[in-house]
């Protein structure tokens, strides 16, 4: 074994796996410490997930020491455990790009790097993936090469990994399953899966995946190098089909981390490296949009209580600790299993409960079934609270809400409300609360609002907008946030002595058609902006009606074409986009030009 020089870091002289293979473990043991410097270090100035990925950091250098990759095939479920995993493989020097506009991506994808065999952004899909992966490598006859999935404990509650591990043993194949065991999702893990977990940890319970079949290894200490590098040398030589138990801790090698609150250390945002002091906005408003629906939903279950919360566990990522602490019985965190959240609630429906499910919009896309079938079609009163709506950020492409219009406006029987701030999010969910007859979605945006203060709940009523400026000629119909875009759009147009007329949709489905034929018979040109896919959105919605009238006014959609949308702030993805106040202007100046400059 090569020994480097002491005047450098080990880091400093790896690129890719390779240059691994001929370190020591006492050097393989310092590329540990260093990775693990390089992910606080860089995380404390671009937020990111944290703890997860400090957790595995042994596991990696592990990893890529002992496996040829990317010849042996490798996935990381959920991908926000691969940061130590990006710096092995050749994005050490584009690290401090990481989920910046144009930089990489926060989790793995397969068109950024041949290491990264399978895109992660959503759990659980790790097993059946790396199944697909073996059975191709069988009928290709490579039957030497590793394949290797790493799934956290969180993520094997999902319905989709079970289905994979009742599956493995029928095939013949190299297939490593590692469980990355660190008893927490965001939050602590739930359900008997994880007390499952626990008992094998304290050897107190019987073996489920040796009744499923499985070649059962462990439990390794993910978090003791020598430990893990040794069990991972013996797996290197073995065939089939096998589980490995790991435990670690979220972030280990921090001692904020790991002696803190694992929950807030997940993704903790910038934080003072030598303190752990996290830095905070130091300011009560404006809220976040979730906070908001918090204490709502809260407020409102003390006065109804038929009133239950289901969330697929997002307990604090959506702002409901405060009900679980005041209704620890009529609150549910059923775990990473969308699907079985929403048939959950739909049986909860039929016994007259009104269960509010609260799932981000990028997940609720892996429920649609239960959504059509479970819950629109038997027209149960479940109601649907679509956390970070839209464009979401640093996330990117995986965790954009940016579908649920389309594929939720379909569906008979569904109501769907786009609120643009945060006192209409209060007004729609006292209006839900007194209305829930049938299936119900709120969209709302992430991040904080506009509102310095928040007033009681103000009545709306069903499939109606409203109109939030006057003005002549041009009308611009906002769907949810994308209000705050027109409203400065329109504050420089009036410099030019421009006046468009701007509506709040309010009401997805339904329309407001009278208010849609008001604006047909009044304007000459209509623009819609929305922050979701144009596709199937709510300006096809308005064309679609539109094309039963005979009203000739000119239409132009403002969305997002057909394609997925990158990572960064929302302010640079809303340039990208084209949806941002200037790309407005733009557009309504293109509409002045060839009549008159003074609408």
């Amino acid at each position: 074994m090569q020994t480097l020089k002491k005047e450098t870091t080990i880091l400093s002289q790896i690129n890719f796996p390779k240059d691994l293979k001929t370190l020591s473990i006492k050097d393989l043991k310092t590329l540990c410490t260093d990775v693990r410097a390089k992910i606080i270090k860089q995380l404390s100035v671009t937020p990111g997930h944290f703890g997860a990925s400090l957790g595995v950091v042994e596991l990696s250098v592990a990893i890529h020491s002992i496996f040829n990759t990317p010849d042996d095939l490798l996935i990381w479920d959920v991908g926000h455990q691969a940061y130590a995993h990006k710096i092995l493989t050749g994005r050490k020097n584009s690290f401090h790009t990481l989920r910046i506009l144009n930089g990489i991506s926060g989790f793995p994808r397969i068109s950024e790097s041949q290491y990264d065999n399978f895109g992660t952004g959503h759990s659980s899909t790790s097993t059946s993936a790396i199944m697909g992966m073996a059975v191709a490598s069988k009928l290709n006859k490579n039957e030497d090469r590793q394949h290797i999935a790493i799934i956290g404990d969180g993520a094997l509650t999902a319905g989709m990994a079970f289905e994979a591990l009742n599956n493995l043993s029928d095939l013949n194949a190299n297939i490593l399953v590692i469980i990355n065991d660190n008893q927490q999702s965001i939050d602590d893990s739930v359900g008997a899966l994880d007390k499952h977990l626990n008992g094998l940890r304290n050897q107190k319970s019987n073996n489920i995946f040796k009744d499923l079949d499985l070649n059962y290894y462990g439990i390794v200490n993910g978090n003791d190098f020598e430990a893990i590098y040794k069990e991972l040398l013996l797996q290197k030589e073995k065939k089939g089909v096998r589980i490995l138990h790991c435990k670690t801790i979220k972030g280990f090698g921090y001692k904020y981390a790991e002696k803190g609150n694992p929950t807030i250390w997940h993704a903790p945002g910038k934080f003072d490296v030598k303190s752990g002091e996290r830095l905070s906005l130091g300011t009560d408003f404006p809220k976040k949009y979730q906070d908001v629906f918090g204490y709502t939903l809260v407020d409102l279950a003390i006065h109804n209580k038929n009133i239950v919360a289901i969330t697929p566990a997002m307990t604090s990522g959506s702002s409901l600790h405060w009900f679980k602490e005041k209704f620890p019985n009529r609150f549910f965190d059923v775990g990473i299993a969308e699907q079985h959240a929403v048939t959950f609630a739909a049986g909860l429906a039929t016994q007259g409960k009104i269960p509010f499910c609260v799932i981000y919009s990028t997940f609720l896309q892996r429920a649609y079934d239960q959504i059509v079938h479970d819950v629109a079609l038997q027209n149960l009163p479940v109601v649907f609270c679509i956390d970070r709506a839209g464009v979401v950020g640093e996330d990117g492409a995986t965790h954009h809400g940016i579908f649920d219009i389309s594929f939720l406006r379909a569906l008979p029987n569904l109501i769907v409300i786009s609120p643009r701030d945060e006192q209409e999010l209060i007004n729609a969910m006292h209006w839900v609360n007194a209305n829930a007859k049938q299936p119900i979605a709120i969209r709302y945006p992430r991040g904080r609002g506009t509102l310095k203060k928040l007033i009681p709940a103000q009545p709306i009523r069903l499939g109606k907008g409203s109109l939030l400026k006057k003005g002549k000629k041009i009308a611009i119909i906002s769907i949810g946030k994308t209000a705050i875009e027109v409203s400065k759009a329109i504050e420089k147009l009036n410099e030019k002595n421009i006046f468009p007329a701007h509506y709040d949709i309010r009401f997805i489905k339904p329309l407001d058609k009278t208010l849609l034929l008001e604006i047909f018979k009044k304007y000459n040109y209509l623009v819609v902006v929305e922050d979701g896919i144009k596709a199937g959105g709510t300006g096809s919605a308005i064309l679609e009606f539109l094309a039963t009238t005979d009203f000739k006014i000119k239409m132009t959609l403002m969305g997002i074409d057909d394609a997925f949308i990158e990572h960064g702030t929302n302010e640079e993805l809303y340039k990208v986009i084209g949806i941002d106040a200037n790309s407005i202007c733009k557009l309504i100046l293109k509409f002045s030009e060839p009549t008159e400059n003074n609408l």
